[in-house]
């Protein structure tokens, strides 16, 4: 799909990346719309129809930026050479989206124009123009932007209650920095949900997606758009036939809350969760897999607060049935934070329900980003810990390591860890890591906790 567009490069780990792009061109004016005939729904698509109905109001969204290299997280469709360690690197990159409303609203992903300088929309009759990112939501991956331009075609909201496995479905982008390329299949799956990357139900579909797709609709037989293209699952980074798109409810609810408040507010429960197989289904007393099972709930949360224990199953969300982990999920993704929802149970081989007030999920954004920019002097990647993760470690500060190299690779130090002091110095910040080095030691002694275990890392600094 585009940079940062995520593969899973194996099975197991997912990339992300970013893609970018041209200087903008003089807009001119828009041309006439040609009238293109309803289509409706139930037979072989019109593929050709559906192109002439869709496709301009698909644009490619080019991004131009400055990152610096992960050893974990790989930019895969990155055009770069390979540097060592962490040197930032300019980055050059492309993407997909679509236009929503005729003032020059564009949705893509919001890994498309993550890091990114500068970023450029380039519609379909090869005008540009340079575009101002209203915001971008990473839980979602849906970013919202805005170019000036007026009386744009616009694309038709699909509804995705109505879509079926096995329906046929369009996929419209720029594959490998091909414009307007069509592609189609079926929706294989509904609700699937994606660990370690997005938290909404997606949409799966045999759609041949690649690098550069990112940002672009799904669309039915009628034309309509009913989701857009976050990820595919793949070894090689190319299509392997399984791609996922964020359902366009979705996408449009985060949009009315980027557009309004320039972020979008995620409701909280704080309950790891994940799907039943028929044993464990056995071994609770269910006669068949039903639910979401409750695999722990952290300390603190809203969910502890409620009573929600590890080994509940949620069988239903406010009077609605939940079979699987994504349709929990889909209930969550589109919930505010506090409100209070009635989640049904099985507990103790009986039905049972709870009420819970959910929080608001934060990502402590009042921590300045000079900080994790100074850290990366020290060869790794520190940010502070969210509220969530102090609760669930049982901690009231630390540092989180994203990245590792260097000198902090050779201590064994590694991504995941969490700082939570220095030569028995308590952790608050990144500054507080920055002032421990800069006194230059020639040792330290950091207490981590990794996975739940905490124990001493030696770095011997000179």
């Amino acid at each position: 799909m585009q940079a940062r567009a995520r593969w899973l490069v194996t099975a197991l780990v997912i990339g992300a990346m970013a893609l970018a792009g041209a200087l903008p061109a003089r807009a001119q004016a828009p041309a006439p719309a040609r009238e293109v005939p309803a289509l409706s729904v139930g037979f072989t698509p019109n593929y050709r129809a559906i192109m002439r109905r869709a496709g301009p109001a698909v644009v490619g969204v080019l991004v131009d930026g400055v990152q610096m290299p992960s050893s974990v997280n790989d930019p895969a469709d990155a055009r770069r050479s390979a540097r060592p360690f962490r040197s930032p690197f300019p980055f050059h990159g492309q993407g997909s989206g679509f236009i929503i409303s005729p003032d020059g609203l564009v949705l893509t992903s919001a890994h498309v124009v993550a890091e990114a300088r500068q970023v450029t929309v380039r519609l379909s009759d090869r005008r540009e123009f340079r575009a101002s990112v209203l915001g971008r939501d990473d839980l979602t991956d849906v970013a919202v932007l805005r170019i000036a331009a007026h009386e744009l075609p616009i694309l038709t909201t699909g509804h995705v209650d109505s879509l079926q496995v096995g329906d046929p479905v369009v996929a419209i982008g720029a594959p490998f920095g091909l414009e307007q390329s069509i592609s189609h299949g079926i929706v294989s799956a509904l609700g699937r949900s994606i660990v370690g990357f997005t938290s909404v139900p997606n949409i799966q579909t045999d759609a041949p997606v690649n690098p550069g797709h990112s940002g672009g609709p799904l669309l039915d037989a009628s034309a309509s758009v009913v989701g857009m293209h976050a990820t595919i699952f793949s070894i090689s980074g190319g299509y392997q036939g399984v791609s996922f798109a964020v359902p366009i409810d979705v996408v449009l609810r985060v949009k009315d809350h980027i557009v309004a408040h320039g972020r979008m507010r995620h409701a909280y429960l704080g309950a790891t969760i994940q799907n039943l197989d028929r044993t464990l289904a056995a071994a609770f007393g269910q006669e068949r897999p039903r639910g979401a099972l409750v695999s722990g709930v952290a300390v603190g949360s809203p969910a502890a607060a409620a009573g929600l224990t590890a080994g509940d199953i949620i069988t239903a969300y406010n009077g609605t049935q939940i079979d699987r982990t994504g349709d929990l999920l889909g209930h969550l993704s589109l919930a505010a934070p506090g409100e209070r929802i009635r989640l049904g149970l099985w507990r103790a081989r009986g039905a049972g329900e709870l009420t819970v007030r959910l929080g608001e999920a934060t990502g402590d954004d009042d921590q300045s980003d000079a900080e994790e920019t100074d850290a990366q002097e020290l060869g790794w990647h520190l940010r502070p810990l969210t509220n969530q993760e102090r609760e669930s470690l049982g901690v009231s500060s630390g540092v989180w390591v994203d990245e590792v190299a260097h000198f902090s690779a050779q201590a064994g130090l590694l991504a995941g860890d969490a700082i939570l002091s220095i030569n028995l110095k308590p952790v608050r910040s990144v500054q507080d890591v920055l002032a421990a080095v800069r006194g230059r030691p020639s040792h330290l002694a950091l207490l981590i906790d990794r996975d739940g275990v905490r124990l001493f890392i030696p770095m011997w600094l000179e």
